[in-house]
């Protein structure tokens, strides 16, 4: 009797380059060029595993400033259980590479490309490094995980930002993740996010730490949550060894506590602080301390982000709170998280 041979798995093809399956490669995507001529790329490393699944994008550094991703990508690829990948995984530590040389979230144009997709190859610069990493790499894949930070001189809370719907993949996703919080947030027009989920593909974004910063609070847990994601799509088998933190909380909205005048902040809680509506956050000062005004709680909630920069202007948004129906399960896994990964100094 003939035994009966199954067809190899096909290539994976990105930007011209071809993966054969079982192998792993790194591709440089031409991108633009410096002023002085210096051809510049875009990072792509792809693992093409020897059987069929999904295709996972996991990309960084969006906003330029924002390195936390940089380092999830690194130890991502670095991870041993990702030798018998079922599937494809794409990894960007770098999208956005103009503000990642020059330290900043924007582009030269000072457009922010995480408003510039779908692109436009005739389009700002920022339109057409939207359109070909688009065309290049996000039209490739089935899944995405979209790494992000707080802005400069604001950190945030481990947290999931996803558009979702009951029993969905992007559910799924972000059920799998295990980070402490998750905001069922509007999906932004020119987003990546926005593009494509609209398009079917599945989107998380997974915000943590601080700009220009490598925070090991935020780092480690991104790397745990994609893995774990990778699990649920049945991209890597086994179990993932490090005890899961208690289920995520889904928020049901979140607002901004603002400075009241002019002046210097003296936080008085903690990024993950449970807080009640009307509670002193902090207080505003001018520098002699004779005109000082209150920063109170929106609502009762969680801080999940926050102002790092002392000098605030009125009207500046100092403390991000998300509330909750269940609060106290929402503390509850805060309090877990923190626990497993962070001193409590750290909070």
């Amino acid at each position: 009797m003939t035994k009966k041979v199954s067809a190899a798995r096909a290539p994976f093809v990105l930007a011209q380059e071809s993966v054969a399956p079982g192998s792993r490669l790194q591709i440089d995507v031409p991108v633009a060029r410096l002023y002085t001529h210096t051809p510049l790329h875009i990072p792509v490393e792809v693992v093409h595993g020897r059987k069929e699944g999904p295709v996972l994008l996991v990309c960084g550094g969006i906003h330029g400033d924002e390195i936390n991703g940089v380092d999830i990508v690194r130890r991502l690829l670095r991870a041993k259980s990702i030798v018998g990948l079922r599937g494809t995984l794409i990894a960007v530590p770098v999208v956005n590479v103009f503000g990642f040389l020059q330290q900043t979230r924007y582009l030269p144009d000072r457009r922010d490309l995480n408003r510039c997709f779908p692109g436009s190859e005739v389009g700002s610069l920022g339109g057409r490094i939207a359109a070909l990493f688009r065309e290049q790499i996000v039209d490739h894949a089935t899944h995405i995980i979209d790494l992000h930070t707080g802005a400069l001189h604001r950190t945030n809370l481990p947290q999931i930002r996803a558009q979702l719907t009951p029993g969905s993949e992007t559910e799924r996703m972000a059920d799998a993740f295990g980070a402490p919080v998750v905001l069922n947030a509007e999906l932004r027009e020119g987003s990546l996010r926005h593009y494509a989920q609209n398009r079917g593909i599945p989107v998380l974004t997974y915000e943590a730490g601080e700009a220009l910063r490598f925070d090991e609070w935020a780092i480690a847990p991104g790397v745990s949550g994609v893995l774990r994601v990778m699990r649920r799509l049945g991209m890597l088998t086994g179990e993932h060894r490090r005890r899961r933190p208690a289920p995520a909380e889904l928020a049901n909205g979140s607002g901004w506590a603002r400075a009241p005048i002019d002046g210097i902040l003296r936080p008085l809680v903690s990024l993950g602080a449970r807080v009640a509506k009307g509670e002193l956050l902090g207080k505003v000062a001018d520098p002699f301390g004779n005109n000082e005004g209150e920063v109170r709680a929106v609502a009762d909630g969680i801080v999940i982000g926050m102002s790092r920069l002392p000098l605030a202007n009125e009207g500046e948004a100092l403390f991000h709170i998300a509330r909750f129906d269940a609060i106290e399960e929402a503390e509850t896994a805060v309090e877990s998280f923190q626990s497993m990964l962070t001193p409590p100094s750290v909070f």
